[in-house]
C-alpha cells in the first residue's frame, strides 16, 4: 500500500538540530494518523506517494517545523500560583489557576524554565521553536485507517503528541 490519506504509517525516525547534535530519537516503530495532523505538513508531503522502506531526509526551517520563538509567549508568575514542589521542566496546560498573566494563550503548554526566590519563568513556546532541524524517517509500514481512526483523525482515539505532530506549543518531546 502506498502512503494516502487517511491511512496509517509506521515510522521510525531520528531528529538533530542544524548543527547534528541529537536531538531525539524513536527506534520502536510507532504508527501515526497521515492525513490528519499526527504529522507536520512538511513531513506527509515527504511521505506521500511512498511505501513501506521508504527513507526520507528532511531540513526543516522554523516555519515548517515548530513555528519561531516567540518572546511574547514567555511570561513570569509568582510561586503562589503555582504548585508547592515546581521545578524547571515542569509543564501546564496553560496557565496555573490564579496566574497574573491574563493575556496569554490558555490553550499552549508552559514550560516552567527557571525558578527564582520570588516568581517562576513559564515559557508557551514548542522546546523546538526557532531552530532549524534535520529528520531522519524510515517507513516501517502502511495501511488503511480503520474508521474509528478516521472519525477521530488520529491512531487510537487521540491525538499524537510527539516531536512530529504539528503546531508550535504542542507537547514537549518524549
Amino acid at each position: 500500500m502506498l502512503i494516502a490519506a487517511p491511512c496509517v504509517v509506521t515510522l521510525t525516525w531520528t531528529l538533530a538540530d542544524a548543527q547534528g547534535n541529537a536531538l531525539d530519537a524513536r527506534t520502536e516503530p510507532t504508527p501515526y494518523f497521515y492525513g490528519g495532523g499526527d504529522l507536520l505538513p512538511k513531513v506527509e508531503e515527504a511521505l506521500a506517494g511512498q511505501g513501506a522502506g521508504h527513507e526520507a531526509h528532511l531540513h526543516l526551517e522554523p516555519e515548517h517545523a515548530f513555528g519561531d520563538y516567540l518572546a511574547e509567549l514567555v511570561c513570569f508568575e509568582p510561586l503562589s500560583v503555582l504548585p508547592e514542589g515546581v521545578e524547571v521542566g515542569m509543564t501546564f496546560e496553560g496557565l496555573p489557576p490564579g496566574a497574573h498573566s491574563t493575556h496569554m494563550p490558555a490553550d499552549r503548554l508552559y514550560t516552567v524554565t527557571e525558578i527564582y526566590p520570588e516568581h517562576a519563568v513559564l515559557d508557551g513556546n514548542h522546546p523546538l521553536a526557532g531552530m532549524a532541524l534535520h529528520l531522519s524517517l524510515k517507513v516501517v509500514a502502511v495501511r488503511a485507517a480503520t474508521p474509528e481512526e478516521v472519525a477521530a483523525g488520529s491512531v487510537g482515539g487521540e491525538a499524537a503528541l510527539t516531536v512530529l505532530a504539528g503546531a508550535p506549543g504542542d507537547a514537549p518531546l518524549h
